[in-house]
């Protein structure tokens, strides 16, 4: 049996138990749950291929054809032609999620969820099994099993960065313990695409310098990163070295309220896109009076994806949060593609020091 001694000494209270708990498939597995029949064969849930819609997310049977989430549906079936694509009931997700989380609290009170299906817990100070954050980590499994009849895989560590990328090992079903003392030496052999934030063009970036796993990141000091990356390149820096001392955000406020609608068929010019705003904005102002918590509009902002997904989103501080500010958005968003557009998102930024209810007002 594998316990994490290291983490267990009241004497090292810098050294962190952080568990990352992430459902396997998660809309795709409360489906099977709750109809047998759909077992075995590929599975996603998401939107009609024949309305443009796009996969949420998928069972690993339709993974095996390369099935993957926020693919167009139309695309996933060409991959998949037996695929089954059902529409989500976000109802049944979120009640499972919020058991879930229940569960969770049977072990610690410090909890971030990411998404419905997908949390960090911090049990440096929890006393559940001993102290042992893999016992904890292997419980939970158990539990969330017996609960829920669903899977989830877990990654154990001593930061965020490396408890994310633990429970992605082996999954579904898995578990994964990055002991304190096996953290260099994991995190050296780590491909630079797996690290939090390096996605394909950074990857491309860094295989051109020479760099494909985190050893061969060492070498550089802070400043080269900084030159050749930016802002990122400190973050680089730290995470070569799996240094992540983020805390959980256990008390997280909204940053933004949106909208956004895909259509049947593409909107062909500015006045299309014009005339598509209406409905868009009273949604939003729907979602803006549902809102709990004090909160204040910073800012509105407007998203167009082209016809051939290419996408821009323009926001705009101090720009009146009302039908005619948001048409001059789309103007100013509209000229940057000149495109049919496949997609209208609308929304507005969030900070957290007054009310919103007298701008949230004037979108109506």
């Amino acid at each position: 049996m594998l316990l994490w001694s290291l983490l267990d000494f009241p004497s090292q209270p810098a050294v962190r138990k952080i568990i990352h708990v992430d459902c396997d498939c998660f809309y795709a597995a409360i489906e099977m749950r709750d109809d047998p029949r759909l077992r075995g064969r590929p599975l996603a849930v998401g939107g009609d291929a024949d309305k443009r819609g796009v996969v949420a997310t998928c069972n690993y049977e339709a993974r095996a054809f390369g099935v993957r989430s926020a693919m167009a549906s139309a695309y996933a079936r060409k991959l998949c032609p037996d695929l089954l694509i059902v529409p989500p009931r976000m109802a049944a997700y979120r009640e499972a999620s919020q058991a879930i989380q229940a569960i969770f609290t049977q072990f610690t009170q410090l909890i971030q969820p990411l998404s419905l299906d997908e949390a960090y817990l911090d049990v440096t100070a929890s006393e559940s099994c001993h102290g042992s954050a893999t016992l904890m980590a292997r419980e939970i499994r158990r539990l969330v099993q017996a609960d829920q009849g669903i899977t989830v895989s877990a990654g154990v560590a001593p930061n965020k960065f490396l408890a994310k990328i633990a429970s992605d090992w082996n999954k579904p079903d898995g578990l994964k313990v990055i002991l304190p003392e096996e953290v260099e030496e994991f995190v050296r052999r780590l491909p630079v695409e797996r690290l939090h934030g390096v996605g394909r063009v950074t990857a491309a970036r860094l295989k051109s310098l020479g760099v494909d796993v985190c050893a061969e990141l060492l070498p550089w000091r802070k400043q080269d990163l900084a030159r050749e990356f930016g802002s990122f390149g400190e973050r680089l820096w730290q995470l070569a070295r799996g240094i992540d001392d983020r805390p959980l955000v256990v008390e997280s406020k909204r940053q933004s309220v949106s909208v956004e609608n895909t259509y049947d068929q593409d909107l062909p010019d500015l006045q299309a896109c014009l005339n598509a705003l209406a409905p868009l904005l009273e949604k939003l102002a729907q979602r803006l009076g549902r809102l709990e918590g004090e909160y204040r509009v910073s800012k509105p902002f407007i998203k167009l994806k082209f016809h051939d997904f290419t996408q821009t989103t323009l926001e705009q501080a101090g720009a009146p949060v009302t039908p005619e500010g948001y048409r001059e958005l789309c103007i100013q968003a509209f000229a940057r593609g000149g495109r049919p557009v496949r997609l209208i998102g609308v929304g507005v930024r969030l900070d957290h020091a007054h009310s919103l209810l007298g701008e949230q007002l004037n979108l109506f």
